[in-house]
């Protein structure tokens, strides 16, 4: 029955591709801005095969024909497990390179690609999209929808995209200025293009579309740039929004869009409608073909610090909640909150995995998430109901989830809101980030790329609203490293990233692999009993599933934070992974530069059996000399600017001014021009078509110069820093 089954998707793609490659007719709506070929290079010859002709059944029947990846997490249950096992751990030691592609970019990469009937179609940062010969490496076509450099301003975290979306002869892809964009699989020319969010706001879109029933769904990013979170329905052949389901309740004084939001309503106070809210819908979504459910993960409160969006408390719905939805009308189902009130930016964002297993003698069709917050959560996917909820990561922040409630118990003091930092874990950057975990029904364990990470949450007593802009109402200069080399390693040593195998019935680990530091790839399990992973070391790693145990290892020469795929063409099995550092960390200076893999060369990387390509010698990255002017300035001014940089500039240039990627500028190394041209970058607006727009509306002309003289003041302690190991190594 399975032969026929796969033979009979087989045909149906075969014919649906003739069909499209026949017809070739418009989908243009003329509500809809439309094009031709506009931001789009063309090979000269495609692949007959690159019609996308994928649907609903495809996608639900993916295991009929695994050689394709069909869809973000492969299938609707986005478990990231794969039936091929021409790669096994027995053989997986031959495996090498097949071929590679480098990329025009040199931002975070964090996209899973599809392959379809031959063909792959991978997202880079920037939100560009190329299409390639599955076999030979071959680029197809590639799109540029030139997203302003502006825009690097209202992101939270580098110019990423996590991935494309294929239906009935199209790739769709979210950009980061909000657009959502369906392009021909054929030749990558717009069929149509529609701006989903609000144009003045500052709302962006990192996350991978998602098609179900003929709908693509789409959330964003941007909650801590005062946006209110919404998830959106569009007809994937017109582009026509079919329906949107808000995440927080606006303005009370206004009629809400359905009745959920106004019992919601009653869990926030204050004004927090002024500051948007948050609860944005930024990366995970999976569903259920037999239920009809949709669900979703939705994030963080906009400001973080629940003092300030909802002074008087509450649990603030649906922050950090899972989120079940009718897919077909966007109807409220039910929701679980993981972290009520939630003030330490823990998303429920992260992937979602659904699946059947034995609990306790009966068969539970269950959802599983390991959310930014520590505890690995076991849900009841038809009804919402918690089953489990233990710790997979060390968390401080609560002792454990009170089964009767489903709430968790807080640890005194974890809200820093009686005016003493908090010392807190996980940090931000959670016990699990976005990086995809997966499921093996072979070894029934769940594989989670975890970390280790402590945070000093701190409220600002002189925080003041600004609007698109970095609203967290956290008093970042509490959270600075100490100066002492000691005491910064001791601070180092509690960030980590290990590989947890987690027992998701008897809720505990199985087995564990640390790595170095935190930022560490998505996973792949197959049927070969293979764990795949890409780490910030920049390696490519094959663990065997049962055991942890490292059997093949491939050096990429940049760290890789994305989620490796497999697939076949022919009777050839192939992995796949794109490559890149960069994404959250950047934000954590010298502690993410510390990786080895922290230059970034955004590459595309496929193996097979027997293969012996290698990558050219990577060219060695040096940021040259420092060249700061004359320190004038006092020791007050130095601390003032340090105070400054650390609340207005730190989240895109690093912990004390140290870049933590080689794409973004080091501003200790600045050279006389740019000190010189200090003034004009930062409130003119000089370097704006890189990112780097005015800050005049956010700083005073003291702030700046102030800042300055902390970054004249750490380019002398670098060169200073540089003479002492010159003499030591003479």
């Amino acid at each position: 029955m399975k032969n026929l089954m796969k033979k009979y998707y087989l045909v149906s793609a075969l014919l649906s591709s003739t069909l499209l490659l026949a017809c070739g007719g418009s989908d243009n709506n003329p509500g809809v801005d439309a094009g031709g070929d506009n931001g789009n290079q063309v090979s000269a010859e495609l692949a007959v095969a690159g019609t996308a002709a994928v649907d609903a059944a495809r996608i639900i029947h993916a295991d009929t024909e695994p050689g394709n990846w069909l869809s973000h997490g492969r299938t609707y249950d986005e478990q990231r497990y794969s039936p091929l096992d021409h790669i096994t751990e027995k053989n997986v030691a031959q495996l090498g390179l097949s071929w590679s592609f480098d990329f025009p970019t040199n931002r975070g990469m964090e996209a899973t690609p599809l392959v379809i009937d031959g063909v792959m179609y991978v997202s880079t940062s920037w939100s560009m999209v190329f299409a390639f010969d599955a076999l030979s490496g071959k680029e197809l076509w590639s799109y540029n929808p030139e997203v302003p450099k502006s825009k690097l301003i209202q992101l939270c975290c580098d110019a990423v995209n996590r991935g494309v979306a294929a239906w009935n002869g199209k790739i769709y892809v979210g950009t980061l200025d909000g657009r959502l964009v369906a392009l021909d699989a054929k030749d990558g020319s717009i069929k149509w293009s529609v701006q989903t969010t609000p144009e003045a706001e500052a709302y962006s879109i990192t996350g991978a579309p998602r098609i179900i029933n003929g709908k693509v769904i789409i959330g964003n990013g941007g909650a801590e740039l005062d946006v209110r979170g919404f998830v959106s329905a569009y007809d994937a052949e017109t582009g026509k929004l079919d329906w949107r389901f808000y995440t927080v309740p606006g303005d009370p004084s206004k009629p809400f869009e359905n009745p959920v939001l106004e019992k919601a309503a009653a869990t926030w106070t204050g004004e927090w409608w002024k500051m948007g809210g948050g609860g944005t819908v930024w990366d995970s979504m999976a569903y259920d073909p037999e239920l009809g459910l949709l669900y979703i993960g939705v994030g963080n409160g906009a400001p973080w610090n629940r003092q300030i969006r909802s002074p008087g408390g509450g649990d603030n719905l649906f922050l950090s909640s899972i989120v079940a939805l009718k897919v077909d009308t966007g109807e409220y189902v039910w929701h679980y909150q993981t972290t009520p009130g939630e003030t330490w930016d823990y998303t429920a964002t992260q992937h979602m995995i659904l699946a059947d297993i034995e609990i306790d003698g009966a068969v539970r069709k269950v959802l599983m998430q390991a959310p930014k917050n520590g505890f690995f959560y076991v849900l009841d996917r038809a009804t919402g109901e918690l089953i489990s909820a233990k710790k997979y990561a060390m968390a401080t922040w609560a002792s454990h989830v009170d089964m009767e409630t489903g709430r968790p118990v807080e640890a005194p003091g974890a809200r820093y809101d009686a005016g003493e930092p908090a010392i807190v874990y996980p940090s931000s950057q959670g016990g699990h980030n976005w990086h995809p975990m997966s499921y093996s029904p072979d070894t029934g364990l769940v594989y989670i790329p975890a970390h280790k990470s402590l945070a000093v949450y701190a409220n600002n007593p002189d925080y003041s609203y600004i609007k698109n802009f970095f609203n967290t109402g956290i008093d970042w200069s509490k959270a600075t490293l100490p100066d002492d080399p000691a005491e910064r390693a001791g601070v180092f040593s509690q960030f980590t990233g290990f590989i947890t195998a987690w027992d998701p019935v008897a809720q505990k680990e199985v087995w564990n692999v640390p790595h170095t530091t935190l930022w560490n790839g998505g996973m792949l399990s197959t049927a070969g009993n293979l764990l795949f992973q890409g780490n910030a070391d920049g390696e490519f790693v094959a663990y065997r599933a049962t055991s942890g145990e490292d059997l093949w290892r491939f050096d990429a020469q940049t760290g890789i934070v994305a989620a490796p795929i497999t697939y076949t063409v022919g009777d050839k099995q192939y992995v796949a992974v794109v490559a890149g550092w960069g994404g959250a960390m950047v934000a954590f200076g010298e502690l993410a530069s510390r990786a080895k893999g922290s230059v970034n060369r955004s590459r595309l990387l496929v193996f097979e059996l027997g293969a012996d390509g290698s990558l050219p010698e990577p060219v060695p990255f040096d940021r040259g000399i420092p060249e700061p002017p004359e320190l004038t300035a006092g020791v007050e001014t130095i601390q003032r600017g340090d105070d400054i940089y650390h609340k207005r500039c730190f989240i895109c240039h690093g912990e004390g001014a140290i870049a933590a990627i080689s794409s973004l500028p080091d501003l200790r190394y600045m050279d006389a021009k740019a000190h010189q041209l200090f003034k004009p970058i930062v409130m003119g607006g000089l370097y704006s078509s890189n990112g780097m727009v005015s800050f005049s509306g956010i700083l005073s002309n003291e702030d700046a110069d102030d800042i300055h003289a902390y970054l004249i003041s750490r380019g002398h302690e670098l060169l200073k820093k540089m003479e002492n190991q010159k003499v030591s190594n003479e």
